[in-house]
């Protein structure tokens, strides 16, 4: 279920972007950034990139400029994936499972609750969309978004307890749109749940994290997604 387009345009990575700071949040490296005060929270999680990625830290900067309190944890534990490095995607990901990621979300979600938050939403972006979705229960989140989920399926969308909105790609070999509009109806036959689903027509998997930030049709079209989960999370999480 991964391919190429898990790691197009690779960002370079960069421990000093942001004006945020990294401190140790439920054993795992994170960088936050936000009013300590807040009472609410956000909680990304990266693609195979890992929480140093400029764009990543750039989109948290400007959640946290919304008002929340904003975590990006190290969920790869200080190794991203690297192309060209001598080792496959494949391999990769047999090192950093989702599950496994899910487990270790479970930690930072009550330190950041021990710090007087009362309600969290948690975004996952393609790889991290699968430890979304695995979030997205009553006992961890309030809402939750799924940017071009690189390995969610129908059965994972039928699980969901809290409003999810999923952002994905009309170019998408990972997600493509048919698998969206299966997100949708079973998102849209439980009533109990809101969902919302999509499709940005034009842009290709990773279009709201790995943007060329010199292309202005590509930066317009990642701040509309930002601007999207921004405004889902303002009516949720809450």
């Amino acid at each position: 279920m991964s391919g190429p387009q898990c790691c197009a345009n690779p960002p370079t990575l960069n421990p000093t972007t942001g004006v945020g700071h990294v401190e140790n949040l439920g054993g795992l490296n994170t960088y936050v950034n936000g009013s300590p005060h807040s009472k609410l929270a956000v909680l990304l999680v990266s693609d195979v990139y890992g929480y140093e990625a400029p764009n990543l830290r750039k989109l948290a900067d400007k959640i946290a400029a919304a008002g929340f309190y904003v975590a990006v944890p190290d969920f790869l534990h200080g190794d991203p994936y690297v192309p060209n490095a001598g080792r496959t995607l494949q391999d990769w990901i047999k090192d950093h499972g989702t599950d496994k990621a899910f487990e270790d979300a479970k930690p930072v979600i009550q330190a950041i609750k021990s710090k007087g938050i009362t309600a969290i939403g948690a975004a996952g972006f393609c790889w991290g969309a699968k430890v979304g979705v695995q979030l997205a229960k009553r006992e961890f989140i309030q809402a939750a978004v799924l940017l071009h989920p690189s390995f969610v399926t129908v059965d994972d969308i039928k699980t969901v307890e809290v409003p999810t909105a999923v952002l994905g790609a009309e170019f998408d070999q990972i997600s493509p749109p048919a698998l969206l509009k299966q997100f949708e109806e079973v998102l849209t036959a439980k009533s109990e749940v809101d969902g919302y689903v999509k499709i940005f027509p034009k842009v290709s998997h990773g279009w709201t994290v790995r943007y060329n930030v010199e292309d202005k049709s590509a930066v317009k079209c990642a701040e509309e997604a930002h601007q999207n989960m921004l405004e889902w999370f303002a009516k949720y999480v809450n």
